[in-house]
């Protein structure tokens, strides 16, 4: 019976995935857009770094390579987290707008087998269109990763993903709350966010009350995370701490 019942919900689990498989193939020409508006803005932050030695800042003073990686790391990062927290967010306007909120919501499966089906493909398909960003990032600034730990940057990735799946499921209860407005204010949640998490500066620059939002925020251990891990060359056990924390916003946010 455990064996049956554990085979019901890998199947469940993997019709769930593959029904946001469709949906994207279903609207693949948006898709293509949005890829397209993802790249030129994570290139425009990259431009914006290299033309700063332009403005008239000195490099004698001020790494110029650095702060392009910086900023860089920032955009990419910014496009994928973003980028799943939306889907995860959306995932119940999702079901209203195809018109299958009933039927979801009436299904003999468990509600975590639901959420995890889509979660799982946004974070897949997150990584491939933020991999296919990163190739292009690389060969045209030239990128030089020979520095970087690769494998703490990873870990700490994937770390991550957990406290921002739970992010996204608290916001997608939103529509349910208000069907007129709860979507909007996933944007607003994604604008939040985008002002505390340190994306294109440090956190110790904001005022002391965005500071502390800022530390509620898992973002902000993502990016220092895989910023001390591509600057610095930080090992795993160096970046304890980060992950430590990450688990743990994981585990308060999922179940809440």
């Amino acid at each position: 019976m455990i064996s049956d019942a554990w085979r019901w919900e890998a199947n469940a689990f993997y019709g769930f995935f593959e029904r946001q498989r469709d949906l994207y193939k279903r609207y693949w020409v948006w898709e293509v857009a949005w890829f397209a508006y993802g790249l030129v803005s994570v290139l425009s932050i990259g431009y914006l770094a290299s033309g700063l030695g332009s403005l008239g800042y000195d490099a004698s003073h001020v790494d110029l390579g650095a702060a392009r990686l910086y900023l860089l790391i920032g955009a990419l990062m910014w496009g994928y987290m973003s980028f799943v927290f939306f889907e995860v967010a959306f995932a119940i306007a999702w079901e209203r707008w195809e018109g299958t909120i009933e039927y979801t919501f009436m299904a003999p499966v468990r509600r975590v087998t639901h959420l995890m089906g889509v979660c799982s493909f946004a974070v897949i398909y997150g990584l491939v269109r933020s991999a296919l960003v990163m190739v292009v990032v690389i060969l045209l600034f030239h990128i030089d990763l020979s520095h970087a730990n690769l494998l703490s940057a990873g870990i700490v990735l994937a770390v991550s993903t957990v406290p921002l799946v739970g992010l996204g499921i608290f916001t997608s209860i939103l529509p349910l709350l208000s069907p007129e407005k709860g979507e909007q204010l996933a944007v607003a949640v994604q604008g939040l966010l985008l002002l505390v998490s340190g994306v294109y500066y440090p956190v110790s620059v904001l005022p002391l009350y965005f500071r502390i939002a800022g530390q509620v925020s898992p973002l902000t251990y993502t990016l220092d995370g895989i910023r001390q891990a591509v600057l610095q060359g930080r090992g795993p056990l160096e970046l304890a701490p980060t992950l430590a924390s990450l688990l743990a916003m994981g585990i308060v946010l999922i179940p809440a």
